[in-house]
This record gives C-alpha cells, structure tokens and sequence, in this order.
C-alpha cells in the first residue's frame, strides 16, 4: 500500500475506535435504532448537494442495507442488549476474516501467504485481548447481535469491491440517506413511536454531541476513506486494518474514562500491529527490488 493510504487507514482506525465511547453516551440518551437513524439521517445531508455516484441503484440498496441498515440495526441494539462498549469493538472486527472469506468465495480473490500469516498474527492478538475482558455486562443476546453486525459489515465491504471505482464521498453520503427510511421502519416496529418521539422531545447536549460524532468523522469521512482503500486494494489487504480499532478504543476508554490496561492486552496490540506489518508490506516485491539493485 501507498504510504499516504496506510496513513489514512490508520486515521481511520482513530476514529472508528473513540466512535465506541461516543455510542455508549449515545445509547444512554436514545433508543438504539433510532440513534442510528438519527446518525444516517445526518451522515446522508450531503446528498443535497452531490449526484448519486454512478452505480445501479439496486446495488446502492444493497450496500446501504447491508453495510448500514444490518451493521448498525445489529451492533447498536447489541450493545444495549448487553455487550460493553470496548468489547464490541474487540468483536466487531471479526468482520475482516468474514470480509476475506466472503471476497475469495464471491469475488475469486486469493488472499496471498502473507495476508493470511497477517491475520493469523493478528487473530492471535485479538485473542490475547479477549482474554483480559471480564464476563460481567454480556449477554448471549449481546453477542449473537454483535456477530451479526460483523458479518453484515463484511457483506458491505464485498459489496463496495463490486462497486467500482466510483465517487466515494457521494457514495457514501447517499447509501447513509438510503438507510434512513429501513432503520426508522425497524424502530417504530421494535422500540415504538412513544419511546422514540420521547427521546426526540428531550434532547441533551452530550446525546446532540453523540450523534454528530457518530455522523460526520465517523461515518461521512471514515466510511469516504475506507472505501477509497477498498477501490484500490483487494480486501484481504484493506480488510485487517480494522483491527487496529480495539486499540484506538481501548486508549479512548484509557484517555477518556480511566481504564487500565495489563500486560496481556498490552501484547494483544503489539501482535496486532506486527500482523498488519506482515500483512500490508510487499516483503517480496521489496526483496526482488534489493536484488535488482545490486
């Protein structure tokens, strides 16, 4: 990869990590689907001033369905359902060997030796993580929603390979504003109009900052960003980088609310960056450089 993309998937990783601080305040002032429609509904303003990228609008449907509408209708009531906020993010990321898996059976690529050392790697810092994280708070409800959610992002990011290379930023804006009208169905059938109008009628600072946070760096600009990576880069490389958002919101959680860290996820991180090192950095192609040179 380009050093100004790995630059940029790094950033993004920024703030998709703090994004998991500022769901939970989210969360604690609105009904979880609704503060997603609330976020696309944001996220999708932009469609008033840039034409629909130039792909069929099935498929937008299909990517905003599957990248929004399932991620988000899934992770949100997950974490409400009982699943804290820092894990979540540790299990999200799941979705980039469900996004490998999906691309080589859907799209036929074949992930090279060194991606799949990479993630091996970097699943094993996941793993090392997910022993330092405490049962207390999670629900069985909590994770089979969280999983979902995850295999619903993967779905998304195959979608978006398919895409093309298109116009990211109006992509993105109009895939938000589609997600709008399923997601605000989903949450008059499951959460009622009184618990959602009751939200709505008694807004609040940290709930106003909540949503902006969620919308705007994380979705308009994170999503514009990850899928420019997916239009020059096959999944398997793009993929992994998500990883490196259980650190980002484990330092947000450390800066932000006091969480401690040990050893153990401390090593978690590190394998985690050694996997993305593996996995991102065309060791051969810089081996037969050397070769060449001499």
């Amino acid at each position: 990869m380009k050093p100004l993309h790995i630059v940029l998937a790094v950033t993004l990783t920024v703030f998709w990590g703090l994004n998991f601080v500022l769901i939970r305040i989210g969360l604690d002032h609105y009904p979880p689907i609704l503060f997603a429609v609330l976020r696309f509904l944001v996220a999708g303003l932009p469609v008033l001033l840039v034409k629909p990228p130039k792909v069929p609008f099935p498929q937008l449907i299909a990517i905003s369905l599957a990248l929004f509408v399932g991620q988000f209708g899934f992770l949100f009531p997950g974490m409400t359902a009982g699943y804290p906020p820092g894990l979540a993010s540790l299990t999200l990321q799941v979705q980039g060997f469900f996004t490998v898996i999906l691309a080589t059976m859907v799209l036929g690529e074949r992930p090279k030796p060194r991606n799949i050392i990479g993630l091996i790697i970097a699943f094993a810092g996941l793993a090392l993580i997910a022993t330092t994280v405490g049962s207390n708070g999670v629900t069985l409800t909590g994770l089979a929603l969280i999983l979902a959610a995850a295999l619903s992002w993967a779905t998304g990011n195959v979608l978006l390979r398919g895409a093309g290379k298109v116009d990211m930023f109006a992509l993105t804006a109009w895939i938000s504003a589609i997600a709008v009208l399923p997601l605000a169905i989903l949450s008059l059938v499951f959460e009622g109009i009184n618990a959602d109008w009751a939200a709505i009628a008694a807004p609040t600072w940290a709930g106003i900052g909540a949503i902006a946070y969620v919308s705007i760096p994380t979705t308009v600009i994170g999503y514009w960003i990850w899928a420019e990576l997916f239009k020059h880069y096959p999944a398997a490389m793009v993929a992994p980088f998500s990883l490196l958002t259980p650190i980002t919101g484990a330092l947000s959680a450390w800066l932000l609310l006091g969480e401690r860290f040990g050893s153990l996820r401390l090593g978690g991180m590190a394998l985690i960056l050694a996997g993305l090192v593996v996995n991102t950095v065309p060791w051969g192609e810089w081996s037969g450089r050397r070769e060449k040179a001499q």
